[in-house]
């Protein structure tokens, strides 16, 4: 057909566009362009893939390219997109060398982000990964195997082979070193130990996780050192030695070196939007794209979802970026619908997020940090509370440290978040569903939250904090 619904990227926000718009209509096509070989995958596993946890890499497929075309969509991998053209309503494409130019009557960019290695030398040396896409996981998992008998398939079709080989003759580390608290670096600390290597992980300032606040922030620390991580805390990572091999060999910091076997990078990630640079699509104040409630760009006929895009917060009603996996498959369908006929909004977020360190479960939400809550035109109060997470009487029941941030004016709930070892992430979910309805702390402390000693006390830890907080707003 003459005017197909085309998408650029095939991961969480693309394969779902597509996979909602084939259900909701025939009188179009559809059409993927994916630059890789894998597609529809979950990158939020592959620590757990890494760590043992998770046995094959297929086992993070979502959407394998056999079930995307029993769907009825047209999903073309290894075919990199280079070029937009708005006027004419094309897409110029790559494949095998070649290059054709594809109409569109309708247009997803869905190119995701990629991870940050500047500004730190040597982050491309052998041996020094991202963890960011099935074939590094795949590789510092045959680097941990014993030379010769990796863990990982060979056979799979999407695994890149050579890569793959060429860690799978390396002897195993004894020595990692981590580059970032953030998500990635504290869930690969746990794959890493679960492998009993030494590891040593780096962070610039002196707060793990920082999205999830000080709270949360002081429960990992501790908790990583329990664990036998070494950390290096408010210590700057200045470069990646290598030898004359062009393989890491260590890693220089403030205050000296540190020798290693295997160094990983996780700094953070930004949206690809090179993509749109030479074309009137325009880019927010976060650098990722602009677009409205239903996903559509400034452009007529031109979406974005996922990574590479902004959306609307909860809290400030302004557009923010915050990548995350539900927030890209929620706007992918959404856009897909819309195209097909059904305007559908792609919802807002507030930031909602949760990690594993080790046994500690640790949850965020909304706005925590008081002068982002004072930019945004709040007077926020915060406190945090700990409230065991069952009966007291009951075994198996942990500490439960919950921070509320409210808006003294108003009473809105603003942000929160929850760190323990019984079930204390999922909890979260209950400040989430609080700022989506914009709800008081007098309403949220009203809530008829379920109880039964194996389950919680009387008064969830969220409840327990409502209180206190409603207290100080009195």
């Amino acid at each position: 057909m003459s005017d197909p619904f085309v998408i650029v990227g095939g991961d969480a926000a693309g394969l779902s566009a597509a996979s909602k718009f084939t259900r909701e209509t025939s009188e179009r096509d559809v059409i993927v362009f994916e630059k890789g070989e894998w597609v529809s995958y979950a990158h939020c596993g592959t620590p757990y893939y890494v760590k043992g946890t998770v046995d094959q890499l297929t086992d993070l497929l979502s959407l394998s390219p056999e079930k995307a075309a029993e769907r009825g969509i047209d999903l073309r991998r290894n075919h990199e997109v280079v070029g937009v053209d708005t006027d004419a309503e094309t897409v110029t494409v790559e494949h095998d060398g070649e290059t054709f130019t594809q109409p569109y009557g309708d247009l997803l960019v869905a190119t995701g982000a990629h991870a940050l290695t500047g500004p730190i030398p040597g982050a491309t040396l052998d041996g020094a990964f991202t963890m960011h896409g099935l074939d590094s996981a795949a590789a510092v998992r045959a680097a941990l195997s014993d030379p010769g008998e990796s863990a990982v398939d060979t056979s799979i079709e999407y695994v890149d082979t050579a890569l793959v080989e060429k860690y799978t003759d390396w002897e195993p580390p004894e020595r990692v070193a981590i580059v970032g608290g953030g998500y990635v670096g504290v869930e690969m600390a746990e794959a890493f130990r679960a492998h009993d290597v030494e590891t040593h992980l780096f962070q610039r300032s002196g707060t793990l996780v920082p999205p999830f606040g000080e709270a949360v922030g002081e429960r990992v620390t501790d908790h990583l050192r329990e664990q036998g991580v070494k950390l290096h805390l408010n210590t700057a990572v200045e470069e990646l030695v290598g030898d004359e091999q062009g393989r890491v060999t260590a890693v220089a910091h403030d205050g000296g070196k540190t020798d290693l076997d295997l160094a990983l990078v996780g700094i953070g990630i930004r949206p690809n939007t090179a993509l749109v640079e030479d074309t009137p699509v325009e880019l927010g104040d976060s650098g990722a794209i602009a677009v409205d409630e239903y996903g559509a760009t400034n452009v007529d006929g031109v979406y974005a979802a996922g990574d590479c895009a902004e959306a609307s917060h909860a809290v400030t009603g302004k557009s923010d970026w915050v990548p995350l996996g539900l927030t890209a498959n929620r706007a992918g369908r959404a856009i897909g619908q819309t195209v097909a006929g059904d305007p559908s909004p792609v919802g807002d977020i507030a930031g909602t997020a949760v990690v594993k360190a080790f046994d500690l479960e640790c949850g965020r939400v909304g706005l925590l940090d008081h002068e982002q809550a004072r930019e945004a035109g709040f007077d926020p109060i915060s406190k945090t509370v700990t409230a065991g997470s069952r009966s007291g009487y009951y075994p198996g029941g942990d500490d439960t440290d919950v921070t509320l941030v409210a808006d003294r004016e108003s009473g809105r709930v603003l942000g929160g978040s929850i760190v323990g070892e019984d079930r204390a992430a999922i909890r979260i979910d209950t400040l989430a569903t609080a700022i989506e309805a914009d709800m008081t702390v007098d309403e949220l402390e009203r809530l008829d939250l379920a109880y039964a000693p194996p389950f919680s006390p009387v008064w969830d830890p969220v409840l327990v904090a409502a209180k206190v907080v409603n207290g100080k707003l009195d």
